[in-house]
């Protein structure tokens, strides 16, 4: 398969360019539909006469319907994605860019979807499919915490009904309200906990509590509790940021942030902050996972993208042996870049 990729590249590289326009636009429609030709143009970042030019050549393949509502993906158009991925993923070299990604971060597994989350919504919802990966690694008795924000959001919505689990609990994994409710861990874990068929329990802890008032909660039968069941989490969901943009998200007084950005911190995760060489350098002060917590955690699986998010993930992910990262094209491209310069 390679040998012949290779060699349609050097004869017919217009082939292969056709092919990935002709795919990312049904992959755009089927992401938004029903879509009109105006806004899959803005979406694309392509001329509507291109998009236009294209439509007509889908619609005649029985690819898409277009009607008042607008366009949107046939049968054999979802076909036609599903059989394709695998190609436009070995057309692009990601399966090689996850192994040398995989040997150069030391951890368990990688996964990369084409394109660049900042560039393109629709990637959003490839790395929301990371659901299926999650869904063929819970088993009956697990305990699975997660982070908010809205890739993992994506990633929720993207979890299919499971009704074979039996006493599976689902737990934010941190404390932390946050301002958004419908990113929120706690409205999250709720969400995952009805679409699997398990249980879920919440934690009411507010981001930059004062020590005193934490050590008051602390001392809560009920806290207690859900504390002991994050503990024994068995799959971790949780999403990376860029360590000046979480603080400010966070409400870290601005003069902490400063100080952060001096001590040379690039990444997020969980409410800890860490440096280029992977050293957690401040925590927000909540309690829930923290970065000793996730060597003892059978699945720690971290989902970003965009490529200005690649430092982060490269911070935090690093050495992580039992890892799974799942990210774009895009981050995996510049994680790689930036190992090879240091």
């Amino acid at each position: 398969m390679k040998e012949i990729l290779k060699l349609q590249e050097k004869i017919v590289p217009e082939l292969i360019e056709l092919l990935e326009k002709r795919y990312n636009i049904l992959r755009t429609i089927y992401y938004n539909q029903p879509v009109g030709r105006r806004i899959l143009a803005i979406n694309l970042n392509l001329g509507e006469r291109i998009v236009r030019t294209e439509i007509s050549f889908l619609k005649s393949a029985n690819l898409i319907e277009v009607n008042t509502a607008g366009m949107i993906v046939t049968s054999d158009g979802e076909e036609v994605l599903t059989k394709l991925k695998g190609f436009i993923h070995e057309i692009k070299g990601l399966s090689d860019i996850e192994e040398l990604l995989r040997r150069k971060l030391n951890i368990k597994n990688v996964i990369v979807v084409p394109g660049n989350v900042e560039e393109d919504s629709t990637v959003m919802k490839e790395l929301g499919r990371a659901a299926a990966y999650i869904k063929g690694i819970i088993k009956s008795n697990d305990i699975i915490a997660l982070t908010g924000g809205s890739t993992i959001k994506e990633v929720i919505d993207n979890m299919p009904k499971l009704q074979n689990l039996q006493n599976v609990l689902v737990v934010p994994a941190r404390g932390g309200m946050g301002k958004q409710v419908e990113t929120q861990a706690n409205t999250l874990a709720a969400s995952l906990a009805n679409k699997i068929s398990g249980s879920y329990k919440l934690l009411h802890i507010p981001d930059n509590i004062s020590d005193k008032a934490l050590d008051t909660m602390l001392n809560e039968r009920d806290i207690k509790d859900i504390i002991s069941y994050i503990k024994n989490t068995s799959v971790l969901i949780y999403g990376i940021g860029r360590a000046d943009e979480m603080a400010r998200r966070r409400g870290v007084p601005p003069e902490k942030i400063a100080e952060l950005i001096k001590m040379g911190t690039v990444g997020e995760a969980f409410g800890c902050y860490f440096d280029r060489n992977g050293k957690v350098v401040y925590s927000t002060p909540t309690v829930g996972i923290n970065s000793s917590d996730i060597k003892k955690i059978n699945h720690p699986i971290a989902i970003a993208g965009g490529k200005s998010k690649a430092e982060a993930i490269l911070a935090t992910e690093i050495n992580n042996e039992n890892g799974v990262l799942i990210t774009d094209e895009a981050a995996a491209k510049e994680i790689i870049r930036l190992i090879k310069e240091n």
